[in-house]
């Protein structure tokens, strides 16, 4: 590998030169605000947030007050019923969207099934786009997306199909008159690689078909316009940029046009217009809460509110512009302190086409990124020999990347990494 002569920062760029961007960085005061370990840099908030210090004073405030001094009382006095709802409004501003769009609630698989559901039966209803049968997203998607689409398909046994398309170039192309949907993750898991969301989305409708988008890696990193966009749904999780805690609910965004007639195939009693009157017949309540399910995990969910007033604090603009200056200092610091390595940028270097995280193959990526871990530097490994670090600009600093890209380069230089290493399973 070879230092790029177009990169963005100065090959100059000093240890100080990062202490003096912390010092001047706009949400450095936002990093007091998380419980983050001493000795530790840490490059994995794609996978999983770190935790807000408000979170264990709120978990501890709902087991021990509203659960264990209000007991069924809580589900008024304390707010849990309107809980989904609530946090939606908090995080809609974060993906484009307005209040009265989004509910958190269930996992991102479950929510995927429901708007891939959802938005086969509104075409099908359709008289002009009731033929279609063909759902089209990437070969190179997240694994569930691809195989709730599969397990969809097979249930409802209507000769729908998946077209797994290899590349992005190669999407516009795969979007044809046979097309229904398009379900698209915004952010690439493993690359990094970050879609054009407006043109792609123009194109789909051009065609015909509907947009459905995973935004598990872009919620909370980059800019999401799903309303300006005009997307028909989304779908994401909070326990990555979010910092909802692991296995924190998801959320679902369902453009208003679509609200009426979005018929949630897991008709629950909390997606009922009346579930209290304990009716036998499923009617569903207006608006977005029709794609609630069942009884909600209110301290999962409480724990969410914690990372999403954190958002309030700032704006999604000034999120992305210091993703993008870490993403850039990290590209250029490997580039210029690991020439010497046979390592392989696989994210974009364009803007336009980055997510928050970065990364970069090695043959020994696993074993390397195991000796950074046992150096207290925490990315992660996927396959193929893809070493994968993520960049959370409400915590990260500029001397973290410095002090990072200084471990990996001591690690490599000196081949202190054990080859033999067994792959674990990483999340």
């Amino acid at each position: 590998m070879h230092a790029n002569p177009n990169s963005e920062e100065s090959p100059m760029m000093t240890r100080n030169d990062c202490l003096a961007r912390d010092a001047a960085d706009p949400l450095a005061p936002l990093r007091d605000q998380f419980a983050l370990p001493q000795g530790v840099i840490y490059l994995d908030g794609n996978s999983l947030g770190a935790r807000p210090k408000a979170a264990l004073a709120r978990a501890q405030q709902v087991i021990a007050q509203e659960w264990g001094d209000d007991l069924i009382r809580s589900w008024n006095q304390a707010g849990w019923f309107d809980l989904p709802s609530r946090l939606g409004d908090k995080l809609a501003p974060l993906i484009g969207a307005t209040a009265g769009e989004v509910v958190v609630t269930d996992s991102t698989s479950i929510n995927l099934f429901k708007a891939l559901a959802a938005a086969l039966q509104i075409q099908a209803a359709n008289p002009a786009s009731a033929a279609r049968r063909v759902i089209v997203t990437e070969r190179a998607n997240f694994p569930t997306d691809i195989y709730i689409a599969q397990g969809l398909t097979r249930w409802l046994d209507r000769g729908y199909v998946l077209r797994l398309v290899d590349s992005p170039e190669q999407l516009a192309a795969a979007i044809d008159a046979d097309v229904a949907l398009v379900m698209l993750t915004h952010v690439n898991y493993r690359s990094g690689h970050l879609h054009d969301m407006q043109a792609l989305t123009t194109h789909i409708h051009a065609q015909g078909a509907l947009a459905l988008w995973d935004l598990a890696h872009s919620a909370g990193a980059v800019q999401v316009g799903l309303t300006v966009c005009n997307a028909d749904f989304a779908v994401g999780c909070t326990y990555k940029y979010l910092n909802g805690g692991p296995g924190a609910p998801a959320f679902i965004w369902v453009h208003p046009r679509h609200q009426h007639a979005f018929q949630n195939p897991l008709s629950g009693w909390w997606g009922h217009a009346a579930p209290f009157a304990m009716e036998p017949d499923f009617a569903a309540t207006a608006g977005i809460r029709r794609a609630l399910c069942g009884t909600q995990p209110i301290v999962s969910l409480a724990l969410v509110e914690c990372g999403l007033d954190i958002f309030l604090q700032t704006d999604m603009q000034t999120i992305r512009s210091k993703s993008l200056a870490l993403t850039d200092l990290f590209i250029a610091l490997v580039e210029m302190r690991c020439s010497d390595h046979p390592l392989g940028l696989v994210t974009p270097r364009a803007h336009a086409q980055r997510g928050s995280h970065v990364s970069f193959t090695h043959p020994h990526g696993y074993a390397v990124v195991q000796a950074l871990i046992a150096r207290g530097v925490i990315g992660d490994y996927r396959e193929p020999e893809i070493m994968r670090f993520g960049f959370t600009p409400l915590y990260t600093r500029f001397v973290d990347v410095w002090d990072a890209v200084d471990a990996l380069a001591q690690i490599l230089d000196e081949k202190t990494y054990d080859r033999s290493a067994e792959r674990d399973a990483v999340t």
